[in-house]
């Protein structure tokens, strides 16, 4: 049975001192060591909430939350990772603030800031967008800091940009280290990273770029699969050709569901709207261009229903590794006869895998948690001791 100690005696194994006082942006740009340190800080807090013991690491302090996109899963998930380390949010409503008058990133950055511990931005709809406007606010605060404006410098966490999705990719790789028994498990297991049919347009590439990014870091063999003209973007498939070839495992690419999924591990059969396209969108909403943005939906929901064979279905989940392989989804699916006519996945295929999917989706909160514990906290190991001889009770029994 583990203990809180366990976690704290892991944690002195790994170097993560550069996370101190950094954002988290890209999980490539994290060493292994890095990334493990967010697993196990992920674990702590999960097994302190689970017996009880307060996590309450700031008296008091602000999370600012900026969604560009809409967003359940990933809103909620920082807002509950900010109050269980004792952080109010507050979101940043553009249409209500001074942005909507011309107010400069800079400006903005510094003015939310005053009091900001933490920044977490989702801005995923416009390629070469999201991620550059991301750093731009964590240059603003920096600065804000550095000039003596900003008592604490906040950092920036990535609630999901045109590049990467980092929470959600490192919520997904804790949900396969616990179903396999531990990132050493993880070595020569085949994930397929599919495309799936949806009856909407224009869904985001960051998480399939996101999984291929993170899973390729471990060894395992992942399998980009999609029709022709879905390409994710070429800079990130280099990431993860190069992260295969250093961890010992492959990146392959297919435009075979079948042959992505047959004696796979795991399988993640999510619809992406193609790179071009989101290249070409990002174009049109910059002139302003609102007839050549409706002519680019219809042209891409006509090119997604030629591929609806492109399913997840009980048919092609038993061509996977005993027909039992582990099944991943972001959430929220387009399940087929439940939220639309067809989609990406049967009905009985997400029904049969609907907990796992939800104890994947709980892993959120503590990841994020974690990067914000270990962005605050020069010496994590003492913090979490400090907490368990504190054994302050979260909630009175």
């Amino acid at each position: 049975m583990k203990t809180l100690n366990d976690y704290i005696e892991k944690l002195n194994k790994l170097n993560f001192k550069e996370m101190y006082n950094n954002d988290f942006l890209l999980t490539w740009e994290k060493s292994d060591d890095e990334l493990e340190a967010v697993f196990t800080i992920a674990d702590a807090l999960r097994f302190m909430r689970e017996n009880n013991i307060s996590t309450k690491v700031f008296e008091s302090g602000l999370g600012v939350s900026l969604f560009r996109d809409n967003s359940t899963r990933t809103r909620f998930s920082f807002t509950s990772a900010c109050n269980l380390l004792g952080l109010e949010v507050q979101d940043l409503d553009e249409g209500k603030s001074q942005i909507a008058h011309g107010e400069t990133v800079r400006e903005t950055a510094n003015m939310i800031s005053f009091m900001a511990d933490i920044i977490g931005i989702r801005d995923d709809m416009y390629i070469g967008k999201g991620n550059a406007y991301m750093r731009e606010v964590s240059e603003a605060v920096q600065q804000g800091n550095k000039d003596g404006i900003l008592e604490q410098r906040p950092t920036l966490v990535n609630l999901q940009c045109d590049i990467d999705h980092p929470t959600q990719a490192m919520a997904d790789m804790l949900h396969i280290i616990h179903e396999f028994g531990g990132i050493e498990n993880l070595k020569g297991k085949k994930i397929a990273m599919s495309w799936a049919y949806s009856p909407s347009y224009g869904k985001p590439l960051s998480v399939p770029q996101g999984i291929v990014g993170l899973m390729t870091r471990m060894g395992m063999d992942v399998v980009l699969a999609h029709p022709e003209g879905y390409e994710i973007m070429s800079d990130v498939e280099e990431v993860a050709k190069a992260n295969a070839a250093k961890s010992g495992g492959s990146f392959t690419k297919t435009n075979s569901m079948e042959e992505a999924f047959r004696d796979a591990d795991i399988v993640y059969p999510k619809s992406w709207a193609p790179f071009v396209a989101m290249e070409k969108r990002t174009e049109l909403y910059g002139n302003g261009d609102s007839d050549g943005i409706k002519a680019l939906e219809k042209e891409l929901l006509a090119q997604n229903a030629e591929h609806k064979d492109w399913a997840c279905t009980e048919e092609m989940m038993k061509l996977t590794k005993a027909g039992k392989a582990t099944y991943m989804h972001c959430l929220p699916a387009d399940i087929t006869g439940v939220s639309c006519e067809e989609g990406e996945v049967d009905g009985s295929v997400f029904d049969r895998y609907r907990i796992p999917l939800y104890k994947e989706a709980s892993y959120k909160p503590y990841v994020i948690a974690a990067m914000i514990f270990l962005s605050k906290f020069e010496n994590p190991q003492a913090t979490l001791s400090t907490l368990e001889k504190a054994a302050k009770q979260r909630k009175f029994d």
